[in-house]
This record gives C-alpha cells, structure tokens and sequence, in this order.
C-alpha cells in the first residue's frame, strides 16, 4: 500500500482518472491519503478523514511512509482558521492555503505555518459562528473552501473546525446522529436535510435560531426553516423538502 499528502492548496478530486471527469470533492492542503490504485499519471486515493474515493493528479501530492500515515492518524488535527494563509517551504517560497487546511503534516512537507490555528473539540455553540466564515460563498459542486463549496461540503467543513467528523455526501452524513422528530427539538447546529421527489436525500444545511437556516444553495445563504422544507426570502418560495433532522453533537 502507498501513502500521500496533498502539498498544494486545493487539489480536484475526480471520478475519473481524467482532468475533464467531474469534481467529485476537493483535497484541500495537508490531507492525508491511501493510495489504493496508481496509473501513470494519475492515482485513486482513499482519505484518512471520511474515507471518501476518488482520483488524483499525480503532480499533485506528495509520497508518504506508511509509518508518517499511521503517525498522522494518531494525532488530533490541527487546522487553519484564516480565510487565507500560506506556508513557505525552505527555499522560501510560498504556497497559498485556505481555511480548514490541515497543518499536521508541516514536519514531513518541510514547510512553515505562522497563522491561526484549531485543534480539538469546541463547543457547539461555536457551529454557528463557524458557518458565517463561508456565507455568501459560492456554491460548487465537490467545493471544501470559501472560494466554492457544496451543500455537504458546507456542513463537514464548519463541523470539522469545531473538532467533529461528518461524511462526504449528504446522503452519507443523513446516516450519522439521532433524528429529531419536530423543529422545535432542535437546536443552533443541528442538521436538517432535504429529499427529491425519489425520497433521495440531496441538500443539507444547518440549522439557526428562531427558525432560520445557513447552507448552500447558489450561493451559502440563510433562508427560513418550516415543517415543508426551507423558504427563500429572494423568491418567496419554497426550495427544498424537509426529510429529516439530525442532532450529531
């Protein structure tokens, strides 16, 4: 088995081992991997934090030991807070970063951080002020940063500076906690996720105060939350079908 870091700022992850394959996520700096399929140019990689798949270019990320992957493991993460940072390898050069990026790996990547850091379990009343860092970025299929984020994207990335593990997809993080039978169970940072006509869960966002909600939708916005689903005030309309809600912390 072979071993990686993502020593670049944001790297696709693809479904197919091609740069015109769609953007299933993003690898974002200091994200460790397995390598479990290696091509000429490009490789299909596991990563250590949700054990989502998908393929790589292979200029862009760095082979570890297995023993730097067994020790990263073992380690709480420490993560960026600054919208943007960099870090500066030893010929000085520097390499831009964004928030959330994963700084464990600084030693093995001969690299320098001096910004903000996260590390460990914060409050949950924390999610919240967490979530407003993205508002009003725009939504991208497979996005992780404040540049372009997805709906699933949105809510494993604000959860995850707070110290909490989420999976990928919405439909995946939809398996995770303990459903909540009524809004008014539910609390600031509890999930609320939405379903097409096919019963297929395929939106999710985070819950607010007084029956308001932060996720991604065009854009990461806040809309009102009701028993049918979220209402955009833009439109006066309602966008998306409540299925269910999830208290994970």
């Amino acid at each position: 088995m072979q071993y990686g870091i993502c020593n670049l700022s944001i790297v696709p992850l693809r479904f197919e081992a091609s740069d015109k394959s769609e953007l299933v996520s993003q690898v974002l700096y200091g994200e460790w991997f397995k390598v479990i399929e290696k091509r000429k140019s490009w490789s299909k990689i596991r990563l250590a934090f949700d054990k989502y798949e998908g393929w790589v270019d292979n200029k862009q990320y760095a082979d570890i030991e297995a023993d730097d992957y067994k020790k990263l493991n073992s380690e709480s993460l420490k993560l960026s807070m600054d919208l943007v940072e960099f870090v500066q390898d030893e010929n000085e050069q520097i390499y831009p970063i964004q928030l959330g990026s994963t700084l464990n790996g600084l030693s093995l990547l001969k690299h320098r951080f001096d910004g903000n850091i996260t590390e460990g379990v914060i409050n949950k009343a924390n999610i919240i002020q967490t979530a407003f860092l993205y508002l009003n970025s725009p939504y991208l299929w497979g996005g992780k940063t404040p540049f372009g984020i997805d709906c699933s994207g949105f809510t494993q990335m604000v959860y995850k500076l707070n110290g909490y593990k989420l999976l990928r997809d919405a439909s995946q993080q939809a398996t995770q906690g303990e459903a909540l039978s009524f809004i008014e169970e539910s609390e600031p940072g509890d999930l609320a996720f939405f379903d097409n006509a096919d019963g297929e869960i395929i939106h999710v966002g985070i819950i607010m105060k007084d029956n308001y909600i932060i996720h991604a939708h065009g854009k990461v916005r806040i809309d009102r939350l009701d028993h049918s689903g979220i209402y955009n005030v833009d439109n006066r309309t309602h966008t998306h079908k409540l299925r269910v809600i999830k208290k994970i912390v």
